[in-house]
């Protein structure tokens, strides 16, 4: 590519002109290696000076356009067929702009919180796909965080690549497998664009005009609203009031490490007798083995050295290990981390062990883990901690029993999120209104996608019935914004997760996400069943992007499958039983290793709910308990984590869902 991406380019694409010249310049969604959308017309535009004129070339098309007064310019090339043969496009003005490797084919936004963010290294059975994810025609392009997220940013920080395990590892999980899997099914060229910021609710994804077409938007906006101008002054000394209360919160919501006291003690020594350790299956975090409380924690795992890898370096992989480690090979340490490293307690960890520690006999593999708050331990999945040779060969797991030791625990801090220093109004956060739309999605409108991607919920969840206009909206905002109606839009529903201390709010929020079907072109992959009571990062993506692939191949490109579990349609009180009806329930079945259905709840007037015994009779489940003789309403699956095992003949499972709306929530409405 010939174009060299200058400071200051946002001013330059879409804001200030300058009195000389400038050259022809365009966002960075447009780059060597991108895919545009097959079969509809292909947005190109960007900057020049203003009056200058622009011509596009493509794939033996050319289309001239000139640039408004306020320097702006766009063609639309004409819809072409999708094509594995790479392409050059060229942007002349009075300079040239050309971009390599081009194809055309199926392109997706993949946008949310965490769970959208979840990388694929750290995923179940993520390991193996990093190895094995070179593919010339799946492409990626992932937006890096708008940390600044500057009041008037004009475009994302971000590039493409081709898909390999270099760029694939960091890369979401569900993106990549989703695209594999349309890759696979479609054989056309396939891309995805990752934008995603975990902990980030739903407002921060909307526009401001689509806030404002809602009512709780609205209230959001006003909220948010800043009275009266303020000078820079003015400005720079709130922020610093801001960071000053931010910082002090950070310190006082956060453990303190007094120090390595365990390496002065041989806990990373060879040959130490491991009197009163104990032992834990590795990867999990220590609460799950029954170690409660934050502070620091050692691992020690031995094993035999291959003859082969005697004197070789070797790479250790641990997983994700949360929060701050110092890791130890055969007593020398070998790696430090801490929050230096950023996103230090989700970011996988690999070692390089230099052969000079690599004696013959055993590998000592020792880890200190300093906890500050929530869960401390390995965060990763079983195939994601492993050694092995840099020469290549054999691969030994690290996953199974480790011995372990408190160094020195301390009372779990419960820390209050909900009073954690806000920024002032006026400026930018990454959880402010509209603020995601602006930095990390609207610098890519109009580029042609087929689809969004979307798996989002856990930082609305107090705030369910808001979210049901909030989301409604967000997705007719966006559909408005690409000009795309209906832009195909499939979502993940929330899996399991036991909230703490809040056991209703994410089942209403479920609801609030099923209430979004009633748009057209919508789709939701349920997860109730891939969740994790203590963790609210499942590690299992791969199913989420496959249940979500199968909307796409069914709905957006007309392949013969079922995209969806069964999902509630009516009922019917038939004296002290009541009859359930569902979409998708061609052959309603109980979920393997399950012996009668489950999750189901009945209740008389009194709204009293209790388990109720619940039987698959054709394409329906008949419900009754014996303590309710005049059945009035439904629940299946209302908890943070419940037993849900319900599913149709293809394995997918049921929705969440309830017959009555005896508890409409008022509660987070505003």
């Amino acid at each position: 590519m010939h174009l060299r991406f200058v400071p200051g380019f946002a001013a330059l694409v879409f804001g200030l002109t300058s009195a000389a010249q400038a050259d022809v310049l365009l966002p960075r969604i447009f780059g060597d290696h991108m895919v545009l959308q097959a079969d509809q017309p292909i947005p190109v535009w960007g900057q020049a000076d203003p009056g200058e004129a622009v011509q596009v070339q493509f794939a033996g098309v050319v289309v001239n356009s000139k640039a408004n007064k306020q320097g702006r310019w766009r063609v639309n090339l004409p819809a072409l067929a999708a094509s594995f043969k790479p392409q050059t496009l060229t942007v002349k003005g009075r300079n040239e702009v050309a971009f390599s490797a081009v194809l055309v084919g199926e392109v997706w936004l993949a946008s949310g919180q965490s769970n959208m963010e979840w990388s694929l290294a750290k995923a179940d059975g993520g390991t193996e796909s990093v190895a094995q994810a070179s593919d010339q025609s799946l492409r990626l392009f992932q937006v890096l965080h708008g940390s600044r997220l500057p009041e008037n940013t004009t475009d994302v920080d971000a590039a493409w690549a081709v898909a390999s395990p270099q760029s694939s590892a960091n890369f979401s999980a569900i993106g990549f497998w989703f695209g594999q899997r349309l890759r696979q099914s479609l054989q056309r060229p396939v891309a995805i664009i990752d934008s995603s910021w975990g902990g980030t609710p739903v407002e921060a994804w909307t526009s401001r005009q689509g806030l404002a077409s809602v009512a709780e938007g609205r209230h959001l906006l006003a909220q948010n609203k800043v009275r009266g101008p303020r000078t820079h002054e003015q400005k720079a000394a709130e922020l610093q009031a801001y960071q000053g209360a931010h910082d002090a919160w950070q310190k006082a919501n956060r453990q303190v490490d007094a120090g390595n006291a365990g390496e002065a003690q041989g806990f990373a020594r060879p040959g130490l007798a491991e009197t009163g350790w104990q032992k834990m299956n590795m990867p999990s975090h220590w609460e799950d083995e029954g170690l409660d409380g934050d502070g620091a924690v050692w691992f020690r795992k031995d094993l035999p050295i291959p003859k082969a890898w005697v004197g070789q370096d070797l790479e250790l992989h641990l997983g994700a290990l949360n929060d701050c480690d110092t890791i130890y090979v055969n007593g020398t340490k070998v790696a430090e981390s801490c929050w230096d490293t950023p996103q230090t307690h989700a970011k996988p960890r690999m070692v390089r062990v230099p052969g000079t520690l690599v004696k013959p006999g055993r590998l000592l593999v020792a880890v200190r883990i300093f906890d500050e708050r929530g869960n401390g331990g390995f965060s990763s999945s079983a195939e994601s901690v492993f050694v092995r040779a840099v020469a290549g060969g054999e691969t030994m797991s690290l996953a199974g029993r480790w011995n372990v030791r408190p160094e020195k625990l301390l009372p779990t801090l419960n820390v209050r999120w909900d009073l954690e220093p806000k920024p002032p109004r006026g400026h930018p956060h990454p959880n402010g209104v509209h603020a995601l739309w602006d930095a990390m999605v609207a610098p890519m409108v109009p580029f042609g996608i087929k689809g969004v991607l979307w798996y989002q919920g856990e930082a609305n969840a107090s705030r369910a019935v808001q979210y049901r206009a909030l989301f409604a909206g967000m997705i007719t905002d966006w559909r408005r914004q690409w000009g795309q109606n209906p832009l195909p839009f499939y979502f993940v529903q929330l899996a399991g997760f036991r909230a703490p201390g809040h056991p209703a709010e994410w089942p209403e929020l479920r609801e609030a996400q099923t209430m979004a079907l009633r748009l057209p072109q919508t789709g939701m992959a349920v997860a109730i069943d891939i969740g994790n009571p203590k963790d609210i990062h499942p590690t299992n993506k791969f199913d989420v992007a496959q249940r979500l692939s199968r909307w796409a191949l069914a709905r957006t490109y007309g392949q013969q499958m079922v995209a969806s579990g069964p999902l509630y349609k009516r009922m019917q009180v038939q004296g002290n039983r009541v009859r359930l009806w569902f979409d998708h329930a061609d052959g309603l079945r109980v979920a393997d290793g399950a012996s009668a259905l489950g999750a189901f709840e009945v209740a008389g007037r009194d709204r009293n709910f209790v388990a109720a015994v619940a039987e698959i009779d054709g394409d329906t489940v008949v419900v009754r308990a014996p303590e309710v003789t005049s059945p009035a309403a439904v629940r299946y699956g209302w908890q943070g984590v419940p037993p849900c095992n319900l599913q149709n003949a293809e394995g997918l499972p049921a929705s969440p869902f309830r017959t009555d709306k005896w508890l409409e929530i008022t509660r987070g409405r505003r």
